[in-house]
């Protein structure tokens, strides 16, 4: 596999971004080289989303987003063992719905994973609750330890739902799964999840999950980054347009790699039986 021999441009960038946060790390390369590795970290509060963690996250998906960063994965502290146990619920008894509607102003957090040209592995590495259900949902693939529970409890909170989880999750599950986790509350273990297409691998330890989650990353970071980019819109797509609509999409951003180097590389390398170099161009 092809994968960046120098480091990435803009490595040094990110990692610089991050710190300077206090609850969002970052890594590019550690672990496989053109990945860089996001982690929330508040393991007092299991990696719950406050402001500031939201703030951190969009600062350093910003700068992943100006790099050359091929593939991202998300995940939270593994002393907390939770992905994200949810938004801060401490900060939701005194706002008021100006005050709400205030914070809900695009693009927030969920908006910013989501759209991110880089694809996105979510590494659950414990639960995904509420907001951290949702950002789980605004990855591009989920990889969970079976220790994980998955759910969105809002409803007992005498709320909803607030960060695209009513958007996003019928769209992976179907409405009668989505209505049935909704409005009951109910929390989910990993295995049933997979079960039903909210996550996609299940680990059964911490080795499993780096593991899958750093294979198939490497994978990914293997391809055209415009290749990438292109393929990811065009799958999204198909949820957000109707099936002609979303041909079509998918066969403008088909024509338009034919505009690319790395669509020559891609094909010179297939005939002359080697790797391919990808640039990105």
């Amino acid at each position: 596999m092809s994968l960046p021999e120098s480091p990435v441009d803009g490595a040094e960038e990110v990692e610089a971004v991050a710190d300077d946060c206090e609850t969002v790390h970052a890594s590019v390369g550690d672990r496989v080289a053109g990945v860089a590795t996001v982690t929330l970290d508040r393991p007092d509060a299991r990696n719950a989303l406050n402001a500031q963690v939201r703030a951190e996250l969009k600062e350093v998906a910003a700068a992943i987003e100006a790099s050359d960063v091929r593939v991202v994965v998300l995940t939270g502290e593994d002393e907390a063992k939770a992905f994200v146990a949810g938004a801060d619920v401490s900060e939701f008894r005194e706002r008021t719905a100006l005050e709400q509607r205030e914070i809900s102003k695009r693009p927030r957090v969920y908006e910013v994973v989501d759209d991110l040209p880089q694809p996105v592995i979510g590494r659950l590495n414990g639960h995904a609750l509420g907001g951290g259900c949702e950002l789980a949902q605004a990855c591009d693939v989920r990889i969970a330890h079976e220790r994980a529970k998955i759910g969105q409890p809002e409803i007992t909170l005498g709320i909803m739902p607030g960060g695209g989880g009513t958007q996003r999750l019928p769209r992976l599950v179907g409405e009668g799964q989505a209505m049935r986790l909704i409005l009951s509350g109910e929390l989910i273990d990993a295995e049933e999840a997979r079960e039903i297409g909210l996550v996609d691998v299940v680990c059964a330890d911490d080795d499993e999950l780096d593991e899958e989650v750093y294979d198939l990353a490497e994978s990914m970071a293997a391809k055209s980054p415009v290749a990438l980019e292109f393929a990811k819109k065009a799958v999204k797509a198909s949820s957000r347009m109707d099936l002609e609509a979303g041909i079509e999409y998918e066969a403008e951003l088909f024509a338009q790699l034919f505009g690319t180097e790395d669509k020559n590389e891609g094909i010179d390398a297939f005939f002359e039986d080697r790797e391919p170099t990808w640039n990105g161009r």
